[in-house]
């Protein structure tokens, strides 16, 4: 099968993209895999409507890429970018194509792990909302958020830095921080859910274990793309999963 990327943000999407061939590289043993199609509208086409609010407009940007993909030939979509999905939730018509849904991808995986209380780093848009919650709600696992001040930190760092490229060992420690307060209160695993951060925080420094909802999401599309699993049938709106 042929898999669609639609791109949000530069990192995320480019380290996607490349979990997504190499998990072929891994499990064949040679330089193969599906055949992948990415679409990126540039993210700066979309911030004037993130700082508005204005997720339906954010959707019918995305909308765009998945309908260049399905013209494209892909059979199915992700879209590493679990902020993003606050706008692919909004209801409108269905998208071009099914996808998976990033947040029931990591929940899923949590439950396998037997996760019971998984704390959630993202945007604050991502951390604000229900999104991880829910995902992880529907498999009786508990989400526990950063304090105030520790989310303002992880957004800014987030887009001034992390979707710029930049990795500096101060704001490695500074995540490090963060998750060991979230390991202080119970927390048995930590969601990434902002597909730049595993470029940051990797499992070798992290004090919890990581769920990393770009590897994650690009395995389950491989999964997909070879059979494994089945299609998604899961087209925009709050029934994703």
């Amino acid at each position: 099968m042929h898999l669609g990327i639609v791109a949000h943000s530069t990192e995320g999407a480019a380290l996607c993209f490349l979990s997504f061939c190499q998990e072929g590289f891994r499990r064949t043993g040679r330089h193969t895999h599906p055949d992948v199609t990415l679409d990126y509208i540039a993210f700066g086409a979309s911030m004037d409507s993130w700082d508005a609010g204005d997720h339906a407009a954010v959707r019918d940007t995305l909308a765009i890429s998945a309908r260049r993909l399905a013209d494209a030939e892909a059979d199915f979509f992700i879209c590493p970018d679990s902020t993003a999905h606050l706008a692919l939730e909004v209801p409108g018509a269905d998208l071009a194509l099914p996808g998976l849904h990033i947040a029931g991808t990591v929940a899923d995986r949590a439950a396998r792990d037997g996760r019971r209380r998984v704390g959630v780093l993202g945007t604050t848009y991502v951390m604000d909302s229900d999104l991880y919650p829910r995902a992880f709600g529907s498999h009786g696992i508990d989400t526990v958020l950063p304090s105030p001040e520790d989310r303002r930190t992880i957004h800014r760092i987030i887009f001034d830095e992390l979707v710029n490229g930049e990795f500096t060992a101060a704001s490695r420690l500074r995540y490090r921080r963060v998750v060991e307060d979230l390991a202080a209160r119970g927390c048995d695993a930590v969601a990434l859910a902002c597909t730049e951060i595993p470029l940051l925080l990797t499992p070798d420094v992290s004090p919890l274990p990581t769920l990393d909802s770009t590897r994650l999401l690009a395995r389950a599309a491989y999964d997909t793309a070879t059979g494994l699993r089945p299609l998604p049938t899961w087209r925009g709106g709050t029934a994703g999963g």
